[in-house]
């Protein structure tokens, strides 16, 4: 898991976790029963923690379970902040802009869902890099092995003519079969044979590894 998706999930983490505490709190003036932000603040983080280990699992299971300690750490903040919160907040009916808050909390909630769910690329980087030009198969290949929980690793190595160059991830289709594009840029002046290794949730074929230039890209076991 690379360092900065993990600091992203741990701000998103933070961020989903003080919306549900803070809207659970103003729900609570009403009653004056302030004890219930950190409380359902605590049982979603319990729900979602069980779900990434009982039901997701795997490296997606992982980002879950990172959200859910998030979640942990904004309720336990919140049980001890919750007397200086409280302590000029009484029983009362809720006034405009608590209200208005009540409409943006949930607004901003699933917004920012429905954004991750549209940005989300499909795939993870593992590592990347290049080789020397001695080593190994002279041709492009690709090869496929099995990591956590059924999640794929795809390892895209480029041949020899494009010693010097370097390799990224142009697009990753997961609608229908996979398909990865790949994009070979102007890399640092060497002799390396560049290469990159991605994460993927599933494989569907058939499946299939080009550049962005068309030229398909066979896998290791075709080239042995």
């Amino acid at each position: 898991m690379e360092v900065y998706f993990v600091y992203s999930l741990i701000l998103l983490g933070l961020f989903f976790g003080i919306l549900i505490f803070s809207f659970t709190l103003i729900v609570s003036k009403k009653s004056g029963t302030f004890y219930l932000a950190p409380l359902v603040t605590f049982v979603v983080a319990f729900l979602v923690i069980a779900y990434s280990l009982l039901i997701i699992r795997g490296f997606e299971g992982m980002a879950y379970g990172f959200l859910g300690a998030c979640f942990f750490i904004v309720a336990l903040v919140g049980v001890l902040c919750l007397p200086f919160i409280t302590r000029k907040m009484k029983r009362e009916h809720l006034n405009k802009v608590d209200k208005l808050l009540l409409f943006i909390i949930p607004v901003i909630f699933f917004t920012t869902i429905g954004f991750m769910g549209y940005t989300d690329k499909g795939y993870w980087i593992i590592d990347e890099g290049g080789i020397m030009e001695r080593y190994q198969t002279s041709d492009s290949y690709y090869n496929v092995t099995t990591i956590s929980e059924g999640a794929k690793q795809v390892h895209i190595q480029l041949g020899n003519k494009y010693v010097g160059k370097g390799i990224e991830i142009k697009k990753v289709k997961t609608l229908g079969n996979t398909e990865i594009i790949v994009d070979v840029t102007d890399g640092p002046d060497s002799d390396l044979k560049p290469y990159i290794t991605i994460g993927l949730d599933e494989i569907v074929e058939p499946f299939k590894v080009q550049t962005t230039d068309g030229e398909a890209i066979e896998s290791i076991r075709k080239n042995q």
